[in-house]
C-alpha cells in the first residue's frame, strides 16, 4: 500500500510516530464498529485530505493485509469505500467543490452531499442511516477542538454518535509533512497562499506568504506548506474587529481596574519548599515592584503546594477577578512540576503537545530529550500563546490572562520581565507608575493611629500603611499613589498634626 510504504521509507521519525498513532485509532474504530455504521466527514481541506489517506491505510492494515495473503486483495480495500459526508455550502470556494467531487471519484468514496447546516444535516443523516461513529479531521488549535479526545461522544444537544479524531494531536507541520511525503493531491488553493480555508467571504491568502515583486501588478503568494510558523495557520481567516477597544476587550472580559486607575494583577507562587520553610520566596516581591513601576496594582500574592487541584483552584479564582495572573514555579520535568496541568484544569482544557515549544526544548536539552514526545512540551490546548524573545532560550507561556514565568532567581526574573515588555504582543499596558514617600517617627502607634485613620478617609486614592522593624524602633508610614502632589500633601498634613521634628523622611519617588 503506497501510503504505508511512503511513510515507512521516510526519515521523518516524528511523522512515522504520528502516522502509527493515527492508524491505530482508525483500526481501533473499525474493530469497535461495523463498517456500515461509520462515516467520514470530508470537506476538501488539507486536514480531511490527510485523514482520507490515513483511512485508506488504516482500512488496508485492518482488513487488506490478511486478504492480501489469501490473494483476495481488491481495489476497494486499497481505496476504503467508506460512507463519506460532504456538507456543500453556497459560500464554498469552487476549487474546494471540484476537488471534493474529483477525489470522491478517484478513491471510490460513497459520497453523500448534504446542503443543510452541520447539525441539521447530521440529524437528517442519522435518522435515515444508523451511524455510530464519524471520522473527523479535527486538530488541536481548531475552534471546536477544546476538550475533545481521540474518541469523544457528541456534545449535549447533538445527535448521538462517536467523534473519532485520528489527527487530533497533529500540527500544521505534521499535516504538510504527510502530504508531501506521500505525494497525495490536495486542493489547488493551498498553492495560492491559502493556509486555512473557510468560506469565500471570510478567507484570504495568508499575508505571511506574500512575495514582494515590484515587477508584478498582482500579489503573489508562496504555497501553504512554506509557512514556517504553524500558529499563524488561520491568519488568512478574516475577522470582524470591534469598532473600539474597551477594558473588557483588552482583558478577556475581566473588567478589573482599581480605584487608583490601575489594572490589577495577582501572583501565584507554587512551591512546597516555601510552605515547609526550607526556601524563601524572593521573586514575588520583585515582581510586585516591576508591576508597580508600570502602574499595575497587585491585590493578592498566594503560595500553594505542588498539587494540581490546589493550583487549579487558585488560577480559576484569580483569573476571573484580576486583569492578569502571574504564576511562578512548578515548571519542569519533575513529579512536583504541576503548574501547567493546574492551569489546564482551571480553564477546563487538556494538556496537548506543542510542536514549536518542543523544538525549543530539544535545542535547549539536546540529547537529554528522549522519546518521541517530550512531556515538558505539553501545554494547555487551545489557549496557549508562546511569547518569543531572542534573549530567552524558550518562549514565555501565556494562557489567556495567565502568564507563567519560569524564573528560579531574581536575575532570571528580571530578564524574563524585560523580555516580556519588549514582546510586541505583550498584554501589559503601561500606565503612570506608582510613587511612594516614607516618613519615620518615634511616636507610638497609639499616638498616631487616629490621625492616620482620618488621613485615609481624606485621601482615598493614597495607600497609607504603617510598619515597624522592631517594637523599639521607629514607626515607618508609607504613602503610595500615582499623584505626587496628593502624596506630598497627605505627608505634610500628617507632619503638621504633630510637633515639629516628630517626623523625618525623604522625597517622593
Amino acid at each position: 500500500m503506497e501510503i504505508d510504504r511512503a511513510v515507512g521509507e521516510s526519515s521523518d521519525r516524528r511523522l512515522q510516530t504520528k502516522y502509527r498513532n493515527a492508524v491505530y485509532v482508525i483500526q481501533r474504530a473499525f474493530a469497535l464498529y461495523e463498517f456500515e455504521q461509520v462515516a467520514f466527514s470530508f470537506n476538501g481541506g488539507k486536514d480531511s485530505t490527510v485523514l482520507l489517506h490515513l483511512l485508506r491505510a488504516g482500512y488496508y492494515l485492518h482488513k487488506g493485509k490478511s486478504e492480501c495473503f489469501q490473494g483476495n486483495l481488491s481495489d476497494s480495500m486499497l481505496n476504503c469505500p467508506i460512507r463519506t459526508i460532504y456538507f456543500e455550502s453556497p459560500s464554498a470556494f469552487p476549487e474546494i467543490n471540484s476537488f471534493t467531487y474529483e477525489t470522491a471519484t478517484v478513491y471510490n468514496l460513497q459520497l453523500e452531499t448534504i446542503r443543510l447546516d452541520f447539525k441539521s444535516g447530521l440529524e437528517a443523516l442519522l435518522r435515515e442511516k444508523p451511524t455510530k461513529a464519524i471520522f473527523l479531521g479535527t486538530r488541536i488549535g481548531d475552534p471546536n477542538a477544546v476538550g475533545q479526545e481521540q474518541f469523544s461522544p457528541s456534545s449535549i444537544g447533538w445527535p448521538p454518535f462517536m467523534r473519532v479524531n485520528p489527527i487530533l494531536d497533529w500540527s500544521y507541520r505534521d499535516v504538510w509533512a504527510f502530504i508531501l511525503t506521500c505525494k497525495v493531491k490536495y486542493c489547488s488553493l493551498y498553492d495560492q497562499g491559502y493556509t486555512s480555508i473557510g468560506s469565500i467571504y471570510d478567507t484570504v491568502p495568508n499575508a505571511l506568504l506574500s512575495i514582494v515583486d515590484s515587477s508584478s501588478t498582482t500579489e503573489i503568494f508562496k504555497p501553504a506548506y512554506m509557512l514556517s510558523d504553524g500558529r499563524s495557520e488561520r491568519a488568512g481567516r478574516m475577522k470582524k474587529l470591534p469598532l473600539k477597544c474597551d477594558t473588557a476587550c483588552l482583558n478577556n472580559g475581566v473588567t478589573n481596574v482599581s480605584q487608583s486607575g490601575s489594572f490589577i494583577a495577582s501572583i501565584i507562587v507554587v512551591g512546597d519548599e516555601i510552605l515547609f520553610g526550607t526556601a524563601e520566596d524572593k521573586l514575588s516581591a520583585v515582581l510586585c515592584k516591576k508591576l508597580n513601576a508600570i502602574g499595575w496594582q497587585v491585590t493578592r500574592m498566594t503560595v500553594v503546594q505542588n498539587d494540581i487541584d490546589c493550583v487549579a483552584a487558585q488560577v480559576e479564582q484569580q483569573k476571573s477577578t484580576n486583569y492578569m495572573v502571574f504564576l511562578l514555579g512548578g515548571l519542569g520535568p519533575m513529579h512536583s512540576d504541576v503548574s501547567l496541568a493546574g492551569v489546564a484544569k482551571a480553564f477546563g482544557v487538556r494538556l496537548a503537545p506543542d510542536e514549536e515549544f518542543e523544538e525549543y526544548l530539544r535545542l535547549l536539552i539536546g540529547k537529554h530529550c528522549t522519546g518521541d514526545r517530550n512531556e515538558m512540551a505539553l501545554l494547555p490546548e487551545g489557549i496557549t500563546e508562546l511569547m518569543q524573545h531572542s534573549k530567552l532560550p524558550v518562549p514565555l507561556i501565556k494562557c489567556q490572562n495567565v502568564i507563567i514565568l519560569a524564573a528560579t532567581n531574581v536575575s532570571e526574573l528580571e530578564t524574563q520581565w524585560d523580555c516580556l515588555l519588549e514582546t510586541p504582543s505583550h498584554p501589559l499596558m503601561r500606565l503612570p507608575p506608582f510613587m511612594s514617600k516614607h516618613l519615620g517617627t518615634m511616636l507610638s502607634d497609639v499616638e498616631t493611629a487616629q490621625t492616620i485613620s482620618k488621613l485615609c478617609l481624606e485621601f482615598p486614592d493614597i495607600y497609607i500603611g504603617c510598619q515597624r522593624k522592631s517594637r523599639v524602633g521607629p514607626l515607618v508610614i508609607t504613602f503610595v499613589g500615582k499623584d505626587k502632589t496628593r502624596i506630598e500633601l497627605a505627608a505634610e498634613k500628617l507632619s503638621n498634626s504633630f510637633p515639629a521634628g516628630a517626623f523625618s523622611g525623604g522625597d517622593c519617588g
